[in-house]
């Protein structure tokens, strides 16, 4: 998996502009009007005319290829409001952390997923169209497994009132995850594990890093920082200064009397004057 995120992240640092800013405001506002509307349409044919439906695809209504991202899980306004403000808190930060770029990217390949898997479903065993039933339901609940891969201390407010920590969420999410593939019917059951393949490609390499033993995580970082500061040392021998800080750029050439010493825990090899030792935020690689 690290070759497809290392080329993603190249491609997006090629290609700085690419990505749809606000991607989940655009998602989230389509949702609330597909809700609308089909709360108002008693009859069902304004979903009908929205589902992924291979067959009807194939024969020219291709704009189902799009449109079934944005039909929301059924449910009370209430209960559809909630998640759709998680939706997008989630969905938000997560371009924030990556850039539009790359939450483009990792949504649309989620899509891209489940429409592979759908017309799968239909060539292999020609169950009818409509029983498929793809929507982006779980590829918005995946987001929620990429936040806490990222954050998972951060606490937000259940229900508003409620303060939880997101990997208590997302565990959650996981035990409902498993609930589904265990319960739901074919072909619905394994949409789960199409949301979860997606995470993996982006956020399997943070994972197993979180994963890891805390003493296993943390001597091979005082090793890591051991070697470069070595490298580093050597390196300066050559330069006119020995020492500069990270933070203002001033070194021991021009300021000899000022002590400057190097954080352990930021990522790499980073020296800081004595002004900046404490207070800098954590370089991470």
């Amino acid at each position: 998996m690290k070759f497809i995120i290392r080329a993603v992240d190249r491609f997006c640092a090629k290609h700085p502009r690419f990505g749809i800013p606000n991607l989940m405001l655009y998602i989230i506002i389509g949702n609330a009007v597909v809700y609308l509307f089909s709360m108002m349409d008693r009859t069902g044919l304004f979903l009908d005319y929205l589902y992924f439906i291979p067959s009807r695809i194939v024969a020219g209504e291709v704009w189902r290829l799009i449109t079934f991202m944005f039909i929301p899980k059924g449910g009370n306004i209430l209960f559809v409001a909630l998640f759709l403000y998680f939706y997008y808190f989630i969905g938000s930060t997560l371009e924030r952390t990556w850039g539009s770029g790359k939450f483009t990217i990792y949504y649309f390949a989620g899509v891209m997923l489940n429409i592979i898997y759908g017309f799968l479903v239909w060539i292999i065993t020609g169950l009818p169209s409509i029983t498929i039933g793809l929507d982006a339901h779980y590829i918005n609940l995946s987001m929620f497994f990429a936040f806490a891969t990222i954050y998972p201390e951060t606490r937000v407010l259940l229900f508003f009132f409620i303060p939880i920590k997101i990997k208590w969420l997302a565990l959650l999410n996981g035990l409902y995850f498993l609930y589904t593939f265990v319960v739901a019917r074919f072909p619905l059951n394994f949409m789960p594990l199409i949301a979860i393949l997606n995470y993996l490609i982006f956020c399997g390499e943070d994972l197993a890093r979180t994963l890891q033993p805390m003493k296993y995580r943390m001597s091979r970082q005082n090793m890591s920082f051991r070697s470069k500061a070595k490298k580093a040392e050597k390196q300066s021998i050559s330069s006119a200064y020995k020492r500069k800080c990270a933070v203002c750029g001033r070194t021991d050439e021009d300021y000899p009397n000022l002590d400057f010493r190097y954080c352990s825990r930021c990522e790499g090899y980073h020296c800081f004057c004595e002004d900046h030792i404490n207070n800098h935020e954590h370089f991470k690689e």
